[in-house]
């Protein structure tokens, strides 16, 4: 299993959101790539970055932020928030992030997204409120269940899905387990659990799963879940297996 801690970026400085909403952005700190840093220290292999202006304009708005991170570590970057098209696709993979979350245009046009995943490492998001697929950051509730929007994307290139239960993101309230899994069910891919993590007992749980993945957030930084511990009970679990 894999745990990529995140990194939210909105005007440029790190910050996490309650349910998405973005006027409960709570500033964690001014330089988003010391942030990533200290991910790389404690042991992480990725970090998971959304930029959320980006995802209500639909076009990069934290580039230089996004830069300074690629510049200072050594982290796998994926990256979403507002990427709608191929030539931004290029530019982030040029700038040397690693693979590319495509949410919102995964619902609106799911075509899009399998001809970029056989060109390039891409990634689907996947955000739900009560099962249902959420787009526009969270802003659109959409009639299309988030199962069946996994579905399509089978054999068709995607690397994985990050599934978010919305309406537990930044609460700390314990994965949607149960939910995570009918995304892995239905799409049969690497499935990443997001939303509502919040200590070691969670990734205790996550271990006892077919899910390989969970993003860590507001967990971190609150100091709920002690990454490193987090790590070392994975790597401990994957030398047992």
């Amino acid at each position: 299993m894999t745990i990529l801690p995140a990194i939210d970026l909105k005007d440029g400085k790190a910050v996490r959101l309650t349910k998405g909403l973005m006027d409960s952005a709570k500033i964690y700190s001014d330089e988003p790539w010391q942030v990533a840093k200290r991910f790389e220290e404690l042991g992480s292999k990725w970090v998971h970055l959304v930029d959320l202006n980006g995802a209500f304009a639909g076009t990069p708005q934290n580039l230089e932020q996004i830069k300074k991170i690629r510049q200072n570590c050594n982290l796998n970057l994926e990256l979403g928030g507002g990427i709608r098209d191929e030539d931004t696709i290029k530019m982030y993979l040029d700038i040397g992030v690693d693979r590319v979350i495509l949410g919102s245009i995964a619902l609106k046009n799911p075509s899009f997204v399998k001809d970029m995943a056989n060109k390039y490492r891409v990634v689907v998001g996947i955000d739900a409120i009560d099962g249902m697929v959420a787009v526009e950051g969270w802003a659109e509730v959409s009639k299309i269940a988030a199962t069946d929007l996994a579905r399509d994307f089978r054999d068709v290139g995607v690397e994985a899905i990050i599934c978010t239960d919305v309406g537990r993101d930044g609460m700390m309230s314990g994965l949607n387990l149960d939910f995570t899994k009918s995304i892995k069910e239905a799409c049969s891919l690497e499935t990443i659990a997001s939303g509502g993590l919040r200590d070691i007992e969670d990734i205790k749980k996550l271990l006892e799963t077919n899910i390989d993945g969970t993003i860590v957030g507001k967990a971190f930084y609150e100091g709920t879940l002690d990454l490193k511990d987090a790590f070392e009970l994975v790597s401990n679990q994957k030398e047992k297996n």
